[in-house]
């Protein structure tokens, strides 16, 4: 009897954990991905992630067929859209990856349930993380809620090991598919400039990375001009390539490497971790994505969003490194991820507007919107998340610039009305408050005067407690 693999999160078919043990188990696999059927404004996604799905739905479809098999598609709820291809081809069991998010873990609850009334099998397994859920916790059993020693214990943990290419592919005819998703679906129009989506591009972006950026990871990776980081984000995002590949491709490469380029490695895996840090708390505290992390920090007074948010999100503040990273994010659905903090903690420490604000048109515009990372990191530049040293960390914008960009390539490249300015005046803010150049909008606040304001915010609640 034949199985289902419902694709998710993981849209590929090398090392993909639940299809290679559906193919294991049975030599018919009906490999279904389910649409979901929102048409209107979502909090969780936009265009440009969407477009870019249906990119990685193609290139999978595409995949698919030159192994044998065929990509069946369907739209609605994943529960019901499973129970109708279970009568239809007779299924015996269900395979999928687990999902980190709990929007993601209540579906397949309801799956499960389902699949319990039909007499059906439900396989799940791990796949988007090295190490997911309850696997790193604490010396007293409780999950960890800063990242060091999070990281320390991560790091002494033994590593899964990748798996190789399902080689083929044998599914039961007549089975009834939808087209391949496109924008339509969902009532959506997507001007961003987003990359190649895919299995195939997925892994010349990693070849690219491990041959030139990665090696010198730790000491450019804050710099956002020019090819310093992965690029990987929305691949991982999509599952167009493994977590485990990424990670034994690095750690080989350290091993051939010298001590600078080690260091560089290491950095880059850091980064891994704190993406499966925020996933593990997102998956223990899911009341972060409403609510503060820190729970006396849920009494903060966080300004409405009104005409500084529509500046602060269309990259008009005055400030050329917010408006640069604004700017290229809703231009191609990306920000370098240095320009992410800058821009999230302007909103929240200069502009002093509620995080969820940002989460939220973040979400929106990201190609690689992950819901875990994108709250931590939003938490963590608002002084409000799983940090050990919170509010008190402050960027200034025109010192990120003179450190970060000092030349102005970089805010030149999307600020056009500034590309005439000499790089000194980037980098610091006009001393008459004016405009840095014509057709463009003077500092909209003082950072310094807005810096005090912010602790004041969080002296406040020192003072109730």
């Amino acid at each position: 009897m034949p199985v289902i693999h419902w694709f998710r999160r993981d849209l590929r078919i090398t090392d993909n954990t639940a299809l290679i043990e559906a193919r294991r188990h049975s030599e018919e696999v009906v490999p279904v991905y389910i649409a979901s059927e929102w048409r209107t404004e979502h909090r969780w996604t936009g265009p440009a992630r969407q477009e870019y799905l249906c990119g990685c739905l193609k290139s999978l479809s595409q995949n698919i067929e030159a192994i044998g098999g065929k990509l069946i598609f369907r739209c609605g709820c994943a529960d019901a859209e499973l129970e109708k291809l279970v009568h239809e081809t007779k299924a015996e069991a269900i395979y999928f990856n687990r999902d980190p998010d709990p929007f993601g873990r209540g579906m397949e609850e309801r799956v499960v349930k389902m699949a319990g009334k039909l007499g059906v099998k439900v396989c799940a397994f791990k796949d988007v993380a090295i190490h997911e859920r309850d696997e790193i916790m604490t010396s007293t059993g409780g999950p960890y809620r800063v990242f060091t020693p999070f990281s320390k214990a991560w790091m002494k943990t033994e590593k899964p090991s990748s798996q190789g290419t399902v080689r083929k592919l044998s599914v039961p005819p007549g089975i009834k598919t939808l087209a391949v998703p496109s924008l339509e679906n969902w009532g959506l129009k997507s001007s961003a400039q987003i990359p190649e989506a895919g299995e195939r591009a997925a892994r010349k972006r990693l070849g690219d990375f491990l041959r030139g950026p990665l090696l010198t990871y730790a000491a450019n990776r804050n710099t956002p001009d020019g090819r310093t980081t992965s690029h990987l984000s929305a691949d991982l995002r999509h599952g167009t390539i493994s977590i485990r590949e990424i990670y034994e491709k690095c750690v080989r490469r350290a091993k051939e490497a010298g001590a600078g380029e080690r260091k560089s490695i290491f950095t880059f895996i850091n980064e891994l971790i704190w993406r499966e840090f925020y996933m593990q708390i997102l998956w223990h505290f899911p009341e972060v994505l409403e609510q503060e992390f820190n729970p006396r920090h849920r009494a903060l007074k966080w300004r409405k969003a009104g005409e500084k948010f529509k500046r602060w999100c269309d990259g008009e503040t005055g400030f050329p490194i917010v408006d640069a990273g604004m700017r290229q994010l809703n231009t191609t659905g990306f920000m370098h991820n240095r320009l992410r903090m800058i821009t999230a903690m302007f909103l929240t420490k200069d502009l002093h507007i509620d995080w969820r604000h940002g989460e939220r048109y973040f979400m929106q515009k990201l190609v690689d919107g992950e819901i875990a990372s994108n709250n931590g990191g939003w938490q963590w530049s608002a002084g409000t998340g799983a940090d050990a040293a919170p509010y008190f960390r402050i960027q200034n914008p025109w010192t990120q610039s003179a450190r970060f960009d000092p030349e102005g390539k970089y805010i030149k490249q999307w600020v056009p009305e500034l590309r005439d300015v000499p790089a000194a005046r980037l980098v610091k803010a006009p001393e008459d408050g004016g405009s840095i150049a014509k057709n463009y909008p003077p500092p909209m606040v003082d950072h310094a005067r807005e810096r005090e304001v912010t602790f004041e915010m969080f002296a406040s609640l020192d003072s109730r407690s």
